[in-house]
């Protein structure tokens, strides 16, 4: 039997009982200080142990068995069942650049790790019910959040030190771990770095549709950028009667957006990089195919992956920003 010490029960922790129970087979598994066929101290040990109620130990065990963690046998007590670490990747929606991020994130991990993939789409009773039916059943957990009051008392629910943020750089405290893209300064760098391309056009337009969940503050340094470059800049949130225009750059965050744009130039008979622009946000694998080339600015969201699937591997703090970049193709 292993030592009990592999408990590590806090009274005065805003983390439920159960739940320390919980977290401290998980990670004693993922960190191999328990293996397959250990077996853990009785119920009634852990109750006189720890001053614990019956109730309490007996529903960390039932959550650990439900999660096929360990096992239990008539009379000889419950054992450690499987050594394969799970971790829950919670995105917002699923996207061609998410899919990067994805197999960038599951790839890295190894064999003895299972991610678990669900989506919130930015609706916050989805949002609480995967978080809420998820306690006690991870190892670690890497969750984009989104816009919403009630996200920091969702994931107040896990342990800081297993959960990582991921993407966008709200609702974060100075303790999270977190990988992120900067949607700001390095966005307005990166349309400095190619001022030149867009002096070519009388104006940029920004597509910044009402339905879009793009952070808000991408607009606040476009209009900065517009402003020390000398540049007529308008961000269009209207966009359902959109009409391209000839000598318009256009930046999008929609990739809906870039359907009606080439559709209206193919119509109008307006040649992308000649007559207009375009400047997508978030390059996905199709975009350098498309009517010779989109050009993008975008994070690498196969080193997003990468890094967050090296929080779970490592097991140590990470608070990171991944770099924002511009892909020059025809299209600009």
């Amino acid at each position: 039997m292993q030592d009990i010490v592999v408990f590590k029960i806090e009274p005065n922790s805003s983390v439920p009982k159960y739940q320390q129970i919980v977290n401290a087979v998980n990670e004693a598994v993922a960190k191999n200080h328990l293996n397959i066929g250990d077996l853990l101290p009785s119920v009634n040990v852990v109750c006189r142990k720890f001053s614990l109620s019956r109730d309490t130990v007996f529903k960390a065990y039932s959550i650990l068995k439900e999660s096929n963690v360990i096992e239990s046998v008539p009379n000889k007590g419950y054992y450690v069942a499987s050594n394969t670490k799970k971790v829950l990747l919670v995105l917002d929606t699923f996207k061609a650049y998410k899919e990067v991020l994805y197999h960038s994130f599951t790839n890295y991990l190894g064999d003895d790790v299972i991610t678990d993939v669900q989506f919130h789409h930015y609706n916050i009773e989805n949002f609480k019910t995967i978080i809420n039916n998820s306690i006690g059943k991870y190892y670690k957990y890497v969750i984009m959040g989104f816009d919403h009051k009630d996200i920091p008392i969702v994931l107040d629910k896990i342990d800081s030190n297993n959960l990582l943020l991921l993407d966008w750089n709200i609702h974060v405290q100075d303790s999270n771990n977190y990988v992120f893209q900067d949607f700001g300064k390095n966005f307005y760098k990166s349309l400095s770095d190619i001022e030149r391309l867009f002096k070519k056009y009388k104006a940029i337009h920004f597509l910044y549709p009402e339905y879009t969940n793009h952070p808000i503050e991408t607009i606040t340094y476009f209009k900065k950028f517009c402003k020390d470059f000398g540049i007529v800049g308008e961000a269009v949130t209207d966009c359902k009667n959109l009409q391209v225009e000839r000598g318009i750059a256009y930046i999008s965050v929609s990739d809906r957006m870039l359907g009606e744009f080439l559709e209206q130039c193919r119509a109008k008979d307006l040649e992308p990089g000649k007559d207009l622009g375009f400047l997508s946000y978030n390059d996905t694998p199709m975009k350098k195919f498309i009517y010779k080339g989109i050009s993008v600015v975008t994070t690498d969201f196969k080193e997003m992956g990468e890094q967050a699937a090296r929080f779970v591997a490592d097991d140590a703090p990470k608070q990171l920003y991944v770099s924002t970049k511009i892909i020059i193709r025809d299209s600009l």
